[in-house]
């Protein structure tokens, strides 16, 4: 589509990741006049720990596009290493999401979704930053009645439209639009002008990854391993990763919790050294098998960021803090928290307004609220090793246990049963309701 410099378009979604991609391609199938600015070019490099659980497949499947898929390679479940144990763990039977994943990059994988986002009709402009917000006369910030997962209260200014610069050129227009999506990742740049902001109260991720040539590269179980060291062997609270991508290499990594001052010190370059070292040894990893230096990041968890709505603006993704604080994951949760806002955003252009963007915040609550409340009581306690030891070490023992861990951590529990999983769930989630959160 070619539009004026006068045209004003439906929406206006500031990032190209899963939760941009994801926003875009479901307002553009529903007929709505959606444009997109990705900074940068697709196929682009993103740090990332390139699994797709079987939430996120979901989504891929509904967007029509777990064909492209065909060449990733397709993985059951877990491998859970922890205190001298070793247990393989299928992903479930679920009615609503398939037991298998993929391991992709999101070199090739973000690439797709945009693909598809474009076919559905949204104008997607690569290689172009939203450097400013343009805000409405009257931008000014509101007040909404109740406090979402975060416990934010405030509105977003009103945000009619974004400066634009073209990377290649160095030349900056505007483009505007009656509703703005913010959706530029972690760091939220666009989100921060805007004025979300941090809790620092709750936990923040800190990740470290790499690529290495493996003969393992082609093994059915991502591996996971519960119990990484410092140099000092303490275990700290986090896991360490092997995800097998089926061409030669293994994605490998380390996932810290900043839970208090006791961890912030830790160093993730050295824990990667030594988990490195520490791995198993028929995975071959060693500096000779290590295709570049690792990347990381912070990433903030359990909705942490926040305000997420305003009169026309909408957070989704990394940049409302939509990580699971159970296991990491993020890019199901992007993908989920794009669709959401598509919806609400339907309902806001078929006449809601502001009240249609209200609900996504109540969408997100419904979705969310509680299940990453018990996430964040879960951090606590595995932020004192001792517990940690006890629960995990106490689980390793227990195949149908740590089953029925997985199931929690990776939010896949069933609906339509009661099962031990579920059960057990059930009473995290009224502790979590009774119990007050500390810092």
């Amino acid at each position: 589509m070619t539009a004026g410099a006068d045209h004003v378009h439906d929406v206006l979604v500031v990032g190209g990741g899963p939760s941009g991609s994801s926003c875009a391609y479901w307002l553009a199938e529903a007929g709505w006049d959606v444009a997109l600015v990705e900074k940068e070019v697709f196929p682009r490099v993103k740090t990332c720990g390139d699994g797709l659980t079987p939430r996120s497949v979901r989504q891929i499947a509904d967007m029509g596009i777990e064909g492209a898929l065909a060449g990733a390679h397709r993985y059951t479940g877990l491998r859970a290493h922890a205190y001298g144990k070793v247990l393989d763990l299928p992903w479930p039977e679920h009615p609503s999401f398939p037991n298998y994943g993929y391991i992709i990059t999101r070199h090739d994988l973000d690439a797709q979704v945009n693909k598809r986002a474009v076919k559905a009709g949204a104008t997607v402009w690569q290689g172009t930053e939203a450097v400013e917000p343009i805000l409405a006369a009257t931008g000014a910030s509101q007040t909404a009645g109740g406090a979402g997962p975060s416990g934010a209260t405030s509105l977003l200014p009103s945000c009619v439209g974004a400066v634009v610069k073209d990377k290649a050129t160095g030349t900056t227009r505007e483009v505007r639009a009656r509703y703005v999506v913010v959706a530029d990742g972690a760091n939220s740049r666009f989100g921060r002008a805007l004025g979300t902001q941090r809790n620092r109260k709750q936990p923040m991720g800190m990740a470290l990854r790499g690529y290495y040539t493996s003969p393992g590269h082609n093994q059915p179980f991502i591996e996971s391993h519960l119990d990484i060291r410092d140099g000092e062997d303490n275990v700290v609270p986090g896991y360490g990763w092997v995800f097998p991508l089926g061409d030669g290499r293994v994605n490998v990594g380390v996932g810290l919790l900043s839970t208090d001052q006791r961890w912030k010190g830790v160093n993730t370059s050295t824990l990667m050294d030594h988990f490195v070292a520490w791995a198993p040894k028929e995975w071959e990893l060693s500096p000779a098998t290590c295709l570049g230096p690792p990347t990381g990041g912070k990433l903030p968890m359990g909705m942490a960021v926040g305000p997420r709505v305003g009169a026309t603006t909408l957070v989704v993704g990394d940049a409302g803090g939509s990580i699971n604080p159970f296991n990491g994951e993020g890019i199901a949760y992007g993908y989920e928290t794009g669709r959401l806002a598509a919806a609400s955003l339907g309902e806001a252009l078929s006449g809601d307004g502001v009240e249609a963007l209200l609900r996504y915040e109540t969408r997100l609550e419904d979705a969310y609220g509680l299940y990453f409340r018990v996430a964040r009581a879960f951090i606590r306690i595995i932020s004192r090793p001792e517990l940690m030891k006890l629960c995990v070490g106490t689980g390793m023992h227990s195949e149908s246990l740590m089953s029925w861990i997985l199931k929690i951590m990776a939010n896949l529990l069933r609906p339509d049963e009661t099962g031990p999983a579920e059960a057990a769930y059930r009473a995290l989630a009224l502790i979590a309701r009774l119990a007050p959160e500390g810092a």
